[in-house]
């Protein structure tokens, strides 16, 4: 794992990355956070873009672009 903290949106379809920072109102970082997108949990982008898709453990969750740039990632070097 890298210290390089980047945007969600910057990453590649098949790029695996853990999760450094969810910015937003408290109710929808609480949201996504229910939906297994919270501080230190990996995913894996399926479909860059918007509406960017994402395998999260045994889910897949999308999520809007104008989202995507609230959430901060760290590259992962393989995938997990």
């Amino acid at each position: 794992m890298t210290d390089l903290m980047m945007p969600l949106e910057c990453l590649e379809s098949g790029e695996w990355a853990e999760v450094a920072d969810v910015a937003g109102e408290a109710t929808w970082v609480g949201r996504m956070a229910e939906l297994g997108l919270r501080l230190g949990g990996r995913l894996c982008v399926l479909q860059p873009g918007s509406p960017c898709l994402l395998q999260i453990g045994g889910s897949r969750l999308i999520v809007r672009a104008d989202m995507a740039s609230r959430i901060l990632v760290r590259p992962l070097a393989v995938a997990v």
